[in-house]
Parts: C-alpha cells; sequence; structure tokens
C-alpha cells in the first residue's frame, strides 16, 4: 500500500497508509494459488476461510468476499489494519518461499472498507434462545464474543466502564493508525445483531456482582490495562507517564485538542519513549505528532524489537531517533522531569524469549535531556474486576485462570482476551473469544 507523505501525516492524526484500488486488490488476489490444503486458515486464530474471500476478490465480487470475511469476522476492516499478519496467515503463505506472501491483511482491510461504504450486510442470526449472556468490556473479545452469541441466538448485553465502546481499539491504537470512525461503523455492526450495549457501567459499582452473576452465562472481557513501570527512581516526577495513560488522554479524551477538550496533556519539547513494542511506537509517533523531539529508547537491538516491522519504518520516516543497547537507569529532575540517566547494553547470552540477553556495559553512562518520559514495556490484566468476584481463580500475574474453552473457576463465567492470557494482539483476543463464545453457547444448549 502506499502511504501519506511523513512531513504531511506527522502534523496530523489522519490514516498513514492508503489502502489498494480495486484493480490493484484484484490483481493481487489473482496470484492466490488456492492451494488445496490451505495454511493460511490454520495461521488465522479466527479462523477465515482465506481462500474462499480471496478468489471472490480476483472474481470482482466484493460483496461476496465481505460474507466470506464476516462469515468468522465481524471486525474485518479493524483487523485488516492492525493485525501482524506478517507472522499469522502471511508468513505461512507458500508463496513466501520463493517471492511475496499474498497480502491478504491489505485485502481484508479493502473488502471490508469497500462493504462498508457500498452495501453493508449482516449475517444471519439464529432464532431467540431465551438465553441471557452479559459481556464486561468492549474491546476486541468482548465485541468478538458478543456477535458470536448473539448469532447464536442469545440475548446479549455488554457493559462497559467507559463513555466509549472498542476498548484499546479506541483508547490505545492511534486514529492515524485505526481511524476511530471505521471502529465505530464496526461496532454498529455488531450491535445491529442485536447486541445492547450499555456504556459508564462499571460492574461492581454501576453493576452490581449479583446482577452480573445473574445471567445464563458471563464472559469477562476487561483486557490487560495494569501498566508496568521499570522501578527505577524519579518515576513519581511530574512529566513520567504510562503509555496506557498518554494514549488514553490523547485517542479518547482528546488531550491533543485541550482547552478546546477537557483532558490536558504535557506537551514536551523533548520525550523518552521507553519500550519496543507496538505500544512504544504507537506513543512515540504520537508524541511526534503533538511537536515533540522523541527518543526512543530500547535495551536490546531493533532486529530483537517486537514491533511490527511496518511500525518500526513509519516512526524512523517521521523522524523518532532510536537508541538501542541502551537502558534507562534513572529520571532525573526536580519535581519535573529534565533528563533520563541512561547506559550502553551489550546483547550476549540467548535467553528464555529467544532473545539475546542484554547486559550493561560499565562505564558507559551517559544523560538524555527531555521534558517527558513515556515507559511502554509492558500490561498486566486489569485487577478492578477479577478482585471482586469470590471463587474466581487468578494466576500468579493478576490473569483470571480459564481451560481451552475460557471456562474459569466459576461454572458459568467464561474469560478472553488479555484478561486470561496477558498482554496479546488484538487478533489473538479475538480467537480466544470465539473459542469461549463456541463453549457458552453449547452449555446454554445443553450439549
Amino acid at each position: 500500500m502506499s502511504d501519506r507523505p511523513a512531513e504531511i501525516r506527522v502534523h496530523d492524526f489522519e490514516e498513514v497508509d492508503l489502502g489498494l484500488t480495486p484493480d490493484e486488490a484484484i490483481t493481487e488476489a489473482e496470484r492466490c494459488l488456492q492451494c488445496k490444503k490451505p495454511l493460511c486458515v490454520k495461521g488465522c486464530p479466527v479462523g477465515i476461510d482465506i481462500p474462499v474471500f480471496i478468489h471472490q476478490v480476483a472474481e470482482g465480487n466484493f460483496l461476496a468476499a465481505a460474507r466470506a470475511l464476516k462469515d468468522q469476522n465481524m471486525l474485518p476492516a479493524i483487523c485488516g489494519r492492525v493485525c501482524p499478519q506478517e507472522t499469522q496467515c502471511e508468513g505461512v503463505c507458500v508463496l513466501g518461499n520463493k517471492e511475496t506472501s499474498i497480502r491478504i491483511g491489505a485485502l481484508e482491510r479493502f473488502v471490508a472498507d469497500w462493504e462498508r461504504e457500498n452495501n453493508p450486510t449482516l449475517p444471519d442470526v439464529a432464532r431467540p434462545t431465551g438465553k441471557r449472556v452479559a459481556v464486561v468490556g468492549s474491546g476486541p473479545a468482548g465485541l468478538t464474543a458478543a456477535a458470536d452469541l448473539a448469532r447464536a441466538g442469545h440475548a446479549v448485553t455488554i457493559f462497559e466502564s467507559l463513555h466509549e465502546a472498542g476498548g484499546v481499539l479506541t483508547y490505545g491504537i492511534p486514529a492515524f493508525r485505526l481511524p476511530k470512525g471505521i471502529v465505530r461503523a464496526e461496532i454498529e455492526q455488531v450491535l445491529a445483531l442485536g447486541v445492547q450495549l450499555k456504556k459508564n457501567h462499571l460492574v461492581g459499582r454501576s453493576v452490581s456482582l449479583d446482577e452480573l452473576l445473574g445471567y445464563d452465562a458471563v464472559f469477562l472481557a476487561t483486557g490487560a490495562g495494569l501498566p508496568a513501570f521499570m522501578g527505577i527512581p524519579g518515576e513519581n516526577l511530574n512529566g513520567v507517564y504510562s503509555a496506557n495513560e498518554f494514549l488514553t488522554r490523547v485517542n479518547l479524551m482528546h488531550a491533543d485538542a485541550f482547552p478546546e477538550y477537557d483532558t490536558p496533556v504535557l506537551h514536551a519539547g523533548r520525550v523518552a519513549v521507553i519500550g519496543g513494542g507496538n505500544v512504544a511506537m504507537d506513543a512515540a509517533r504520537v508524541a511526534r505528532r503533538l511537536g515533540s523531539k522523541v527518543f526512543l529508547i530500547y535495551r536490546r537491538g531493533e532486529e530483537e524489537m517486537p514491533a511490527r516491522r511496518a511500525e518500526v519504518v513509519h516512526a524512523k520516516e517521521e523522524g523518532v531517533e532510536f537508541l538501542t543497547c541502551t537502558n534507562p537507569t534513572r529520571i532525573l529532575g526536580n519535581g519535573c522531569v529534565t533528563g533520563v540517566e541512561c547506559v550502553k547494553m551489550s546483547l550476549c547470552e540467548i535467553d528464555a524469549s529467544g532473545r539475546r540477553a542484554p547486559e550493561p556495559i560499565e562505564g558507559s553512562e551517559f544523560t538524555i535531556d527531555v521534558d517527558m518520559v513515556i515507559q511502554a514495556i509492558g500490561t498486566s490484566p486489569n485487577p478492578l474486576l477479577v478482585s471482586l468476584i469470590p471463587g474466581l481463580e487468578r494466576g500468579r500475574k493478576g490473569n483470571v485462570v480459564v481451560d481451552e474453552n475460557g471456562r474459569t473457576s466459576i461454572p458459568h463465567v467464561y474469560a478472553g482476551g488479555d484478561i486470561a492470557t496477558g498482554a496479546a494482539t488484538v487478533i489473538e483476543a479475538m480467537g480466544s473469544a470465539k473459542k469461549a463464545a463456541a463453549a457458552i453457547n453449547a452449555m446454554l444448549r445443553g450439549k
């Protein structure tokens, strides 16, 4: 896909990737070999019949392609933009052995966008079963479970604590990667299946636990909203943010438009972002759009970064300065941040993650002058709800313990997404939600 020029896009929050044209989509789809044993389907966490939808694109039948996508995925425009296809469906495409893999993500995005702009359709919904299901959280896992259960004929209610639905799709991923109008449009498609959405409903407060557990089944999808910090001196200074807080203030609360909106965020001249994942890239690129000089500090080399390659390239194009094999040891300041003290790292033996373990280089300490520090080093499952439910077994990292079908220690309570697995990708959360929804449906039907 072509991109908007970096020198233009760095000044706004409009989408960076421009998408495929119809002719480009057809040409790309015609490359598909239509394998008899398609590995791409196995590589898709939600089990989309990829050869079928690509065949329809190649035939120019975009509406049929959209229907094939929505048979397993009600959020195709979202997935086409943010899923790491290069390590999933595209990563196992047999064409990748000799040439470039089929650009499945780009085709999914094209089909979803075409349908939204032309003739949106809904999949069939079964007859009402009379069973009620409560879904807590409206992120990718909650929306996926709600859609599948509504299609199975159950009465589904989503309880969302925030004033906007979408979870991480709304508050975490910036609009230049995932436009919020697209998120709202796909949420509306889920609601059109008969799902009821109750925003500003905090379970345990607005909704009692007795009311929640009175549903025939409950699906917990509250995500991983607890940010991690390094535990280094100076983290209590003004100007230190978690990436969660920083991105939520901008993406959900419109802090970039303060004082037109009520929530402010520090507009710093020089910003240090700590981390090397997609969230770190998002935070760095948002800070650039707020006018800051941005340093991205990562303790390993660039090749070890867990961020998607495209996000690394976009961040560099937009002027983010990468300081790899570097680790912060102290945040400097007197009330407010004035700098970050760092040490250079060498990469040694392979550790448990399969990457080379970083070790500090003695005498390599140096200081970077910055006004703000954003820590993007991971998150843990949201503890607000699960700690209130008696008898709900939790793991040592705060996650809800589930079996292979998403069932918790409470028979009619299930969980999926980051609350069960810890922080993962959007599509992995959706895949776990589909498994749990199938198990809930079987339970409610007495199978």
